[in-house]
């Protein structure tokens, strides 16, 4: 392996697993011996299940819900799928839905990696003008989720949790289909089980940083109420409400109910599994996003 790889490997590891190496890992010049770092490496990526099984075995074991994000800790790969219908013809096919890995690297966090949505504009569409940039088939922005598990107990020990998000995508994607600005979006997450009924919900802000009078930031606010029945299968009801308080949409609220079922998980083979879900969503208030869209999701839980 070429020196500079070996560097660029050693320094990676010094900045992510800072927690995992001991202050006698340390010489008296500050540096970390080559030995013991690569010992804490190798440890931390042998100990990563059974890391991720402890810290999963102490929260409630529900099914992640089709729009609301789970304040769960998650090991899996997601993919969704939306199609949307919106007013005057047009439709719009969302590929991946932003979703994508999902990670715990460490106690109490989960790390979501999204992956950009391909973005697929059907039906009658409009056309350029000089306040509004062509739709056009492309990619979506990137997107990154942090998760910090604030409180949690599984079903022996009290059946809640309580988590602390903060989102962020950043504007790669095509013109078009994407927001033009970083997005920042603090989120503060929260479920209760009683038996085999939960609910789940998450309550949060969008802050770009530039194009306020355009993006606003909408307060978004999503609860799932779910009943377990016949150990794999997750109907479910969903309320999914966005108030805009500025922007173009200033002081317009909206509102989706969704419907819909989830399986799952079922077991693969040891740590991976299956869970694949699907719904309705259905606008209730004037002037949504879109009428209404339906909604499938896969995931691969390990």
């Amino acid at each position: 392996m070429k020196p500079a790889i070996v560097t660029w490997l050693r320094l990676a590891a010094v900045c992510l697993l800072p927690p995992l190496i001991p202050a006698q890992s340390f010489a008296q010049n500050g540096a970390v011996s080559s030995a013991s770092l690569a010992s804490q490496v190798q440890n931390y990526f042998l100990d990563w299940f059974p890391r991720a099984t402890r810290i999963q075995s102490e929260q409630p074991h529900w099914v992640t819900p089709l729009i609301t994000v789970t304040p769960r800790l998650e090991e899996e790969f997601r993919y969704d799928q939306f199609w949307q219908s919106q007013s005057h013809g047009v439709a719009t096919d969302y590929f991946g839905g932003g979703k994508g890995l999902e990670l715990i690297p460490f106690e109490n966090v989960e790390l979501i990696l999204g992956v950009p949505a391909w973005i697929a504009h059907n039906g009658h569409i409009h056309h350029a003008t000089k306040k509004e940039t062509p739709a056009t088939d492309g990619w979506a922005d990137e997107t990154f989720l942090i998760k910090y598990r604030l409180l949690s107990a599984n079903e022996e020990n009290g059946n809640y949790i309580v988590t602390a998000f903060m989102g962020f995508s950043a504007p790669t994607g095509d013109d078009g289909n994407s927001n033009h600005h970083a997005i920042f979006t603090p989120t503060i997450a929260a479920g209760k089980g009683f038996g085999d009924f939960d609910v789940q919900t998450t309550a949060g802000i969008s802050l770009p940083n530039g194009g306020l009078q355009r993006l606003g930031m909408p307060l978004g606010w999503n609860t799932a109420f779910q009943y377990r029945v016949l150990r794999y299968f997750w109907p479910e009801f969903e309320v999914n409400y966005t108030w805009w308080p500025n922007g173009e949409r200033e002081g317009q609220t909206q509102l989706f109910l969704t419907p819909g079922l989830l399986i799952g998980r079922i077991p693969i083979h040891e740590r991976v599994g299956l869970t694949l879900g699907a719904g309705y969503q259905i606008a209730v208030t004037p002037h949504p996003a879109y009428n209404h869209s339906l909604i499938f999701s896969g995931r691969i839980p390990f």
